[in-house]
């Protein structure tokens, strides 16, 4: 009970920007529906276009809606000299505003062709023009219907926007994410409790207004209006100017990324800065994030930026490829500050009875038997070019292949559904499972460390340099895989920012005091 509590801490703010995205979305939504629906009614091709249109963004998962809005908006701020947020508020608004288009759009036609012919002609007898006949006749008979419509559009929105922490505009999604990757069962209910109670709401006051137009009632629908509204101010207020400086710090969507970046917060923090953090990014998305400067500061790995988004198959010694990496970066204004101290590193892992039992100790030992096994991924791994190299450099073909987030990837493994999976080599669940690590002889997996880096905006800031310095080559891997493993483990689990704090003091930094008026994104 005490974990829930303390995961409700957290809802107040991820709740107003929750209801700040959701309504703007459906406003939106409602303005762009509006007129195509009396358009639509009025010219049944236009119609069949708008309505067949609306349908199919409804068959796109919504979180391929939201990811495909990231390179499009980047692709179109660079074409006009930057300044178009490609991640954050934007994207999200684009995605969940087709969302809530469908059943506006829908029960607009619908209302409108329903209306009855005898109506409209008695409109007509007594001289009524296209607007006044749409204002004082048209409207308030389909208004109930209208209504509906957007009711449904709400709690779909409503529901949908949770998944915008993908593309690091903070919601109730955030807890929810972050539960499910770290299993605290605690926070994963407080965001569904939180995001379930907002949609009844909304959808309640909606109910309201809706029963009010339909029986001419004055009071009741000004009043569940004017309560929406006020949710939206209030919401608001979040977002106003402040004197500090924000600082946007990135990370994936695993429990060492959380970590680490809790402790780049902290030394921030301590610097005067004001921070906010954009979690669960893919590798892509977020080193994009840093060169548009939408993500102020990450940890990245070595190996991550020079098969993805460099694009090379060699695997050159560890300083000679920091050393290129640096050099491509820089090209890019980013400031790789230098490694963090330890590597994580992708590796094949096999329970150690079972390594045993088939003797296999290597990736050549593999190859013989992975028709017969099953493989487990994280969600990344089988699209990365380290898997391509791996397949080339050992003719390894599994009997299935699953993608599952890294928690339950190691569930997997241990509950049988997985003979091998790409573990992560700073995992504490390595040594806990008593996991055997496959050898790599052929070097097909490039090294991994993990480095600090500055986006162009603060790349010259002496002062957060100054304050990052201290992190360089201060964790080393056994330190970070305990950290990883307090935040993993089933029994006595903390929360990445007390494992951060942990961390800290493990490596001999100065423990940093939050600060309250830090926004936790």
């Amino acid at each position: 009970m005490t974990d829930f509590l303390d995961a409700l801490a957290r809802v107040p703010d991820l709740l107003a920007q929750h209801l700040l995205l959701a309504m703007s979305a459906l406003v939106l939504g409602i303005i762009l529906s509006l007129p195509l629906a009396v358009w639509s009614a009025r010219v049944p091709s236009v119609g069949r276009i708008a309505l067949g249109f609306a349908s199919l963004i409804q068959t796109i998962p919504s979180l391929a809606l939201l990811a495909l809005f990231y390179p499009i908006l980047l692709s179109l701020s660079t074409l006009v000299g930057g300044g178009i947020p490609a991640l954050g508020f934007l994207p999200s608004l684009l995605a969940l505003t087709l969302y809530a288009l469908l059943p506006i759009l829908r029960n607009g036609v619908t209302g409108l062709a329903g209306i009855d012919p005898a109506v409209i002609e008695a409109a007509d007898g007594v001289g009524m023009t296209a607007w006044q006949k749409l204002r004082l006749v048209e409207a308030p008979l389909v208004a109930p219907v209208l209504m509906a419509g957007i009711r449904t559009a709400a709690v779909w929105t409503i529901g949908a926007a949770t998944l915008s922490t993908t593309v690091g505009q903070p919601s109730l999604g955030d807890m929810i994410f972050a539960g499910l990757q770290t299993q605290n069962w605690a926070l994963v209910l407080a965001g569904c409790t939180a995001a379930a109670g907002l949609a009844l709401a909304v959808d309640a006051l909606l109910g309201v207004i809706e029963r009010g137009i339909a029986r001419r009632g004055r009071g009741g629908p000004w009043i569940a209006f004017g309560l929406l509204a006020l949710g939206v101010v209030v919401a608001l207020l979040p977002a106003l100017p402040v004197r500090q400086e924000t600082v946007t710090i990135g990370a994936k969507g695993f429990s060492e990324q959380y970590i680490l970046a809790r402790m780049i917060g902290h030394r921030l923090e301590a610097a005067g800065y004001r921070v906010r953090y954009k979690e669960g990014l893919g590798s892509g998305v977020m080193f994009a994030a840093l060169t548009s400067s939408d993500v102020d500061v990450a940890v990245d790995y070595t190996g991550t930026i020079w098969t993805n988004e460099m694009k090379r198959t060699d695997t050159p010694p560890r300083d000679a490829m920091l050393a290129a990496i640096r050099i491509w970066q820089q090209k890019q204004g980013l400031n790789l500050l230098g490694r963090m101290g330890f590597e994580n590193a992708y590796a094949f892992a096999m329970r150690g009875d079972r390594a045993k039992a088939l003797g296999i100790a290597g990736l050549d030992d593999l190859v013989a038997k992975a028709p017969e096994l099953q493989f487990g991924a994280d969600l990344e791994f089988l699209e990365r070019p380290e898997w391509k190299a791996v397949r080339a450099a050992y003719p390894i073909r599994f009997g299935s292949a699953h993608a599952y987030s890294p928690t339950f990837m190691y569930r997997a493994l241990e509950s049988g559904q997985a003979d091998v999976i790409s573990a992560f080599s700073s995992d504490g669940r390595i040594a806990a499972d008593k996991l055997t690590v496959l050898s790599d002889p052929r070097g097909a997996i490039p090294n991994y460390d993990a480095i600090l880096i500055i986006a162009p905006r603060y790349a010259k800031d002496a002062r957060m340099i100054a304050a990052l310095k201290p992190l360089i080559g201060r964790v080393p891997v056994e330190a970070m895989r305990e950290a990883n493993y307090m935040v993993d483990r089933d029994v006595g689990k903390v929360t990445p920012d007390a494992a951060a704090q942990w961390l800290e003091k493990r490596v001999g930094l100065q423990a940093v005091a939050q600060k309250p008026a830090s926004r936790r994104g």
